[in-house]
């Protein structure tokens, strides 16, 4: 109908990204420059839930694990914050960023994170021990922490999961966007894209959009038909953590694929 339904006034600066619950609970987290998230029931005629505080700068960013029970933020000062939803505080924080970080997603079972930064680095992560087990570099040789804290050509802007989980897209300042393989340490295709703000896959993965300074770009993004092993991984870190995992009687290699570290 066009009709306004709710009108959520309570951020004190410009709120910079928002993020459904997937657990179609109509809970709605904005992130704001005025360093906070805020939690939104839109059942409740839009009642603001609660505040998560602890950012030390602007909030660029926010994205839910698919179970909805884990919130990523992103932003000023390599802040990346992972907070309980059922609790409203915070898990733990995320160190190995060198600058402000921008962009974050979890993989389609929630097992990886991927991050964005302008330190010229996406990082994918294990959020359920804190642990980097993949850098894609978008500058070569990798800037030392002085220089990736500073100006550079090569910042990045925005992160995508595939929903294969074997994918992640980026864009960077260099005018290009990437395709990655997670087991992989180069990407395995690249695309000129000028002014790359950001990006987000098709459902079903086969498309990738792109925004820029007044138009979006789309790509057929490279398909591949995902491995038993894998599909059997994604079923079962869609449903246990890592702490889990690795009490599994499984033999060492099969633990190591599972909590993806081959």
């Amino acid at each position: 109908t066009g009709k306004l339904l709710l009108n959520l006034m309570d951020h004190t600066e410009v709120v910079r990204d928002l993020t459904f619950a997937p657990d179609g609970s109509l809970i709605l987290v904005s992130a704001s420059r005025d360093k906070t998230l805020r939690v939104w029931d839109l059942k409740d005629d839009g009642n603001m839930m609660k505040v998560l505080r602890g950012h030390p700068n602007w909030v660029y960013g926010c994205a839910f694990s698919p179970d909805s029970s884990i919130l990523c933020s992103v932003g000023a000062s390599k802040a990346v914050f992972l907070w309980d939803m059922d609790k409203y505080s915070m898990l733990r924080k995320l160190e190995g960023h060198h600058n402000d970080v921008v962009a974050c997603e979890f993989s389609p079972d929630g097992a990886l994170l991927a991050t964005a930064s302008y330190d010229t680095r996406v990082y994918v992560w294990d959020p359920h021990i804190g642990v980097i087990l993949r850098e894609f570099g978008h500058l070569f040789p990798p800037p030392t922490p002085i220089f990736a804290g500073g100006a550079n050509d090569r910042w990045v802007r925005s992160v995508c999961f595939s929903h294969d989980g074997l994918h992640v897209a980026s864009l960077a300042d260099d005018k290009m966007v990437r395709f990655w393989r997670i087991d992989e340490e180069y990407p395995v295709q690249v695309a000129p894209l000028n002014n790359g703000l950001c990006c987000t896959f098709s459902t079903d993965g086969s498309v990738l959009a792109a925004g820029q300074d007044g138009s979006v770009y789309f790509w057929a993004s490279p398909r591949q038909v995902c491995s038993l092993q894998h599909l059997c991984r994604l079923a079962i870190r869609r449903v246990m953590p890592t702490s889990l995992v690795r009490n599994l009687p499984l033999p060492c290699k099969v633990l190591e694929f599972l909590c993806y570290q081959i």
